[in-house]
């Protein structure tokens, strides 16, 4: 049985660490299109490069590298991503893909001959600046130009100008798209995210589906006035209608939602912004996420009836953007069965389970199988400088996910 050499896969991952590390917070910095973002992806290219692999970036600004020719017999793929959320950790997205270049390495450490091409991608744009993930979503060809034109972000950068910015094209994000002939299968590595695996002292997760997600972003419109002057019952202050929503939160998923249900408020932007003045307008962004796609058009319009009465009561005008709605997404039940297999033939712990996060995944399983391996978190925590997975986990699902590529390219 063949085993990753994890000392080597560690230095990896801490030199891309330092791609966007901030001394301050200890975070890592890789919102997509941003320069960090950039620059992680031109060292990946050239860190393959120098090692013999074939290697690209694509017109969405994915990059791919393998071994073997996907023209002429379908690839197993496995990647993620390589952007971060803003004070990210380093494992989130990083993992996947410097584990598929772990497993490459390791099949031509032992010239290991598979009948069919092993590629590795590193997705564009997972953490949903521009809403969706974008890289995934163009090699499955589920963009359109109309979308791409008008997408932006919550500071309102449009997304085919901070392409123009790093020298991509927009118009030539829609080639992007892969044949699913050209696919034999997809496998993710990821972190959990989430304190199951890590509180149930469980080493692998073998994913069964994937969590939908909506996101919005909101506009409530009153009018700024003197914090000193304005009495109290004769303000139209945008901030007291933000806050009634977010007492709402918990009533809606208690009528409407599910135990997987999940409704966040990550940004918010009051302005004018000043101490002394009550704020006319508060901007924030709303997402959503179930199993279903029918609770979460549930959720959507509960929050609509709920932020409209809101808006009324404070005087306030409502307006929202959906940026983005993706549906829930089934793994294949073939590669689910074949990660559990491989797991328990290392004597390692699984269950089947499913993600609340969205994940490169949900998007390849529209076009090939797809599957989805869970590492534990500790204390479940990611999207802060203090995500953290232990070095033997990352090696027993970096090796897990090598017997996966090998069934699966044999």
């Amino acid at each position: 049985m063949l085993n990753i050499n994890i000392e080597r896969l560690k230095r990896s991952i801490r030199e891309l660490s330092q791609i966007g590390y901030n001394e301050e917070d200890h975070g890592v910095y890789r919102w997509g299109f941003t320069a960090a973002d950039m620059e992680a992806r031109h060292w990946l290219l050239d860190t393959v490069k120098a090692e013999g692999y074939q290697a690209h970036m694509d017109g969405a600004g994915n990059v791919f590298f393998g071994i073997g020719d996907y023209h002429k017999k379908p690839a197993v793929l496995t990647g993620s991503h390589l952007d971060t959320v803003p004070a990210g950790g380093i494992f989130d997205g990083a993992l996947g893909v410097l584990s598929g270049l772990e497993v490459l390495r390791t099949l031509t450490d032992h010239d290991v001959q598979l009948e069919h091409p092993v590629w590795v991608v590193a997705t564009a744009e997972e953490e949903g600046r521009f809403g969706g993930m974008m890289g995934s979503q163009a090699i499955a060809g589920a963009l359109n130009m109309d979308w791409l034109m008008s997408a932006h972000d919550a500071d309102n950068v449009y997304l085919k100008d901070a392409l123009a910015e790093h020298g991509l094209d927009v118009m030539n994000v829609l080639d992007a798209a892969w044949p699913p002939e050209r696919l034999k299968a997809f496998y993710e590595l990821h972190i959990e995210q989430g304190p199951v695996l890590f509180n149930e002292d469980i080493c692998i997760g073998a994913v069964e589906g994937i969590s939908g997600v909506f996101k919005w972003i909101v506009h409530l419109k009153g009018k700024a006035d003197h914090a000193g002057t304005a009495p109290m019952n004769m303000r139209s202050d945008a901030f007291m209608g933000l806050a009634d929503f977010a007492h709402e939160i918990d009533r809606i998923i208690a009528e409407d939602g599910t135990d997987k249900t999940r409704i966040t408020v990550g940004k918010v932007d009051l302005k004018p912004g000043s101490p002394h003045t009550v704020p006319g307008e508060a901007v924030f962004t709303i997402v959503g996420r179930d199993m279903s796609n029918e609770i979460m058009e549930e959720l959507a319009d509960s929050c609509r009836k709920a932020l409209s009465a809101i808006a009324r009561k404070h005087r306030l005008m409502f307006e929202y953007e959906q940026v983005s709605w993706l549906k829930p997404q089934a793994c294949s039940d073939k590669l689910t069965q074949i990660i559990e297999k491989k797991a328990k033939s290392r004597k390692l712990s699984c269950v089947k389970m499913p993600s609340g996060a969205g994940h490169d995944t949900q998007f390849l399983a529209q076009i090939t199988d797809a599957g989805l391996i869970f590492i534990p978190s500790v204390n479940g925590v990611s999207h802060a400088p203090d995500e953290w997975s232990h070095w033997h986990d990352v090696e027993a699902g970096t090796n897990v996910l090598l017997d996966c590529i090998i069934e699966s390219a044999s």
